[in-house]
């Protein structure tokens, strides 16, 4: 598919099944596309675990949820089939979604992982992605000669940040969680780093999700003033609440990709994986924090439960000190 041949279709369906932040990374081709060819229908498969990330997307004209249950998904396979779209990108390009678009049938695009590249850098250390875009331009590239539009990331949000947080300013934000161990900040380093933020005047908001709850809390606990505001997984209410934030303090996970969302200043601290990835803050101020004097960097594109050499120095050696004297340059500059 070309950018030309786009007048001639009138319906897509875009397939991108998982994660938080691969699914905010969409969002940019989505509107994009939407304002290219605005009577084009553009349909969008995801992962119903993810509804949050795009239910309220006013660029999309019908959102479909893949299911945990098999039969569930097979009704949804034959609607899709019968929806007898022009065009299907896949964003996701793994088995599964390659099932999905055999069964549809369709003229199909996709997006090209560089899994090859990731395996040299991760492995061999052969870094062949120096020059390698940005996600969100990654996925344009799924349509010939098709550029995105000089925005961000999208999430749409009816929530209203917190009554305990209205009137109040001077917050900056931690997410300190993220799926796997080694694209975690130690624990002790929010810590330290909080108490100097809260010296320098900032109050401080805990972010995260279920599986963030206990440790916001405990970090929460060790920080004078500080404020959990991690739920249960309501991520329009946590998009809505970091609006207020003067920075975003995180690690390399879903939750930066929502702070870029919202378009609050993002400072990401990067430890076993590494910029050339593509998951980077996208179009908002940002700077991110990682120790590239490590040969073992990076030891995996998504992160792992352990570091293999047993010192972690690609998250210990980034020290609170160095953290604050780069965020108070940062705020600085603003």
């Amino acid at each position: 598919m070309t950018v030309t041949e786009l007048s001639k279709i009138s319906k897509i369906l875009i397939i991108r099944l998982s994660s938080l932040g691969d699914i905010l990374l969409t969002t940019p081709i989505i509107r994009s596309l939407k304002k290219r060819t605005p009577n084009i229908s553009i349909d969008v498969l995801i992962k119903e675990e993810y509804s949050d990330v795009l239910k309220l997307n006013t660029h999309i004209d019908n959102l479909y949820y893949f299911s945990k249950d098999e039969r569930l998904n097979n009704k949804l396979l034959e609607s899709l089939r019968l929806n007898n779209y022009d065009f299907v990108i896949d964003l996701q390009n793994n088995l599964r979604s390659r099932k999905i678009t055999k069964t549809l049938n369709k003229n199909t695009s996709r997006f090209y992982k560089h899994s090859f590249d990731k395996f040299l850098l991760v492995n061999f250390k052969i870094n062949r992605l120096k020059s390698s875009e940005a996600i969100p331009n990654r996925y344009a590239k799924t349509i010939e000669g098709f550029v995105l539009d000089d925005r961000g990331l999208d999430i749409f949000t009816d929530k209203f940040p917190g009554k305990n947080l209205v009137g109040k300013n001077s917050f900056i934000g931690f997410c300190p969680g993220a799926r796997h161990f080694t694209k975690r900040w130690p624990k002790e380093y929010f810590i330290e780093l909080g108490d100097s933020l809260v010296k320098a005047g900032f109050t401080i908001l805990l972010f995260g999700g279920s599986i963030d709850r206990k440790l916001c809390s405990e970090i929460s606990k060790s920080i004078n003033g500080s404020i959990d505001i991690s739920n249960d997984n309501d991520l329009l209410q946590t998009a809505a609440d970091m609006k207020l934030c003067k920075a975003i303090i995180c690690n390399d996970s879903g939750l930066m990709h929502v702070a870029s969302a919202v378009n609050t200043n993002v400072v990401a601290i990067f430890g076993s994986t590494v910029k050339e990835f593509g998951f980077t803050p996208y179009k908002c101020k940002n700077l991110i924090l990682e120790n590239n004097s490590l040969t073992c960097r990076p030891c995996s594109h998504i992160g792992r439960n352990d570091c293999p050499k047993k010192h972690f120095n690609c998250m210990n050696s980034i020290k609170p000190e160095f953290v604050l004297k780069n965020i108070l340059s940062f705020k600085a500059n603003e």
